[in-house]
């Protein structure tokens, strides 16, 4: 039997460089099925779902009465669940330039932000605490640098 990229052999895969690689079986993050895991930690019925759901809020806001809708309203007139649209800017599908009212939380603070992950402010506080940090184990690594261990030698102690 001549093996291809795909050909399955007991749930080993031949990769091209003509390896085997065994498939990954996982729990889907949303439903807790029980998956062949590839790219995505959800499985495909999910996925789809995801997919419908993720449609629904685009042809929403491709209206352009609702392009200045904010995360809420989306939510409300789509019936779509807050953290799948927040899941859809964060993945870039949904682009915050085009649609300047959507906003999704800050993960420290809950602050309203339209790009990353913390707001400014969060940001700020994390770079100061990790300069902070960097100055006391300075400190104390010159602590260590200043301590002299003296040594004494026996001359008299026989061999």
């Amino acid at each position: 039997m001549t093996k291809t990229t795909h050909d399955k052999i007991d749930n080993n895969y031949v990769t091209r460089q003509g390896r085997y690689a065994v498939a990954e079986l996982a729990n889907c993050k949303n439903c807790n099925r029980v998956f062949v895991k590839t790219m995505r930690d959800i499985c495909p019925t999910c996925f789809e779902e995801e997919e419908k759901a993720f449609e629904t809020v685009y042809h929403f806001l491709r209206e352009r009465k609702n392009r200045e809708a904010t995360l809420m309203e989306i939510v409300e007139a789509t019936g779509v669940e807050e953290h799948l649209i927040i899941k859809f800017i964060k993945e870039h599908r949904l682009r915050t330039s085009l649609f300047p009212n959507l906003t999704y939380p800050c993960e420290k603070c809950g602050t309203p932000i339209n790009a990353g992950r913390l707001c400014e402010k969060c940001s700020q506080g994390i770079v100061r605490e990790y300069k902070q940090q960097e100055y006391l184990d300075k400190i104390k690594e010159e602590k260590a640098k200043n301590i002299h261990t003296y040594y004494a030698l026996d001359k008299h102690k026989k061999k």
